[in-house]
């Protein structure tokens, strides 16, 4: 190749390199935020295709899908000083990519640790009962703080589950024995109230068969009639209740002992 062609031909070639390293290809869930000479630009490019004359512009590529962040556990001192280790997840997503890059210098490390302080805050406000039972209502309150927070910095906290609460081995106990013992009570109370509803049945069914003696009779003689079904070798006298109830009328019987005096012995 000639001498006087060389230089176009580089020419050239670095000029389609450059065009080649301008164009960017955003996919639809990032944003291209630009700085132009160290400016922002007014709006955030993407997705498709877009144009970044490097050196003169630079790009940060932003996520607009929701992230799942994983917080650490944290140890937690409850209102009624009980220690905990609760940990959580945080689901949020950048909703203006200009002021996550601009207002805050990593707004992922920054969403996490406001996340950290603001479970511990949070939960060292309510009790153990209210953190085993009432976590719906803590979640929405730690993510009514962080969404309050991360809004200046273009971000929407969605959802905050508290995943799991770890308990010492004594409140574990502890729990276990109240949890026997409150069965132990429900089950008391349960062949208690059997016991009386027993009664009260047992009551009527006397009322009734004091009200028609022949009752017992027939109720003998369904007894019998089980007893005689099974094989074994009880014998049985039924005895009728006519005979004993002239034994339980008998007047009461009075022994009457009279004592004379003696007379006094003279001794001459």
């Amino acid at each position: 190749m000639p001498e006087f062609l060389t230089f176009p031909v580089i020419a050239i070639a670095i000029v389609l390199l450059y065009i080649f390293s301008v164009i960017n290809i955003l996919p639809e869930y990032e944003r291209g935020v630009i700085f132009r000479l160290g400016r922002l630009l007014p709006e955030a490019k993407g997705p498709g295709l877009i144009l970044v004359f490097r050196p003169i512009d630079r790009i940060v590529r932003v996520s607009l899908r929701t992230i799942a962040m994983d917080v650490p556990p944290q140890d937690v001192i409850t209102r009624d000083n009980v220690t905990v280790s609760v940990n959580a997840v945080v689901y949020f997503r950048v909703l203006e990519p200009r002021l996550a890059i601009v207002e805050v210098e990593n707004y992922l490390y920054a969403t996490s640790q406001l996340a950290q302080t603001t479970l511990r805050s949070v939960l060292g406000e309510a009790e153990l009962d209210e953190l085993l039972s009432q976590r719906d209502k803590l979640n929405a309150r730690i993510q009514e703080i962080l969404d309050a927070h991360t809004d200046q910095w273009g971000i929407k906290v969605s959802l905050v589950e508290i995943k799991g609460v770890d308990l010492p081995q004594e409140m574990r106990r502890a729990m276990s024995r109240q949890a026997e013992a409150e069965r132990e009570k429900r089950a008391k109370i349960i062949h208690a109230s059997g016991e009386y509803e027993a009664a009260e049945k047992l009551v009527s069914a006397a009322n009734a068969i004091a009200a028609e003696p022949v009752a017992l009779q027939l109720r003998y003689l369904q007894t019998l009639t089980e007893i005689g079904m099974e094989q074994n070798t009880t014998v049985v006298f039924p005895v009728p209740v006519d005979m004993l109830k002239g034994l339980f009328n008998l007047p009461d019987k009075q022994t009457t002992v009279t004592v004379q005096p003696r007379e006094p012995v003279k001794v001459g």
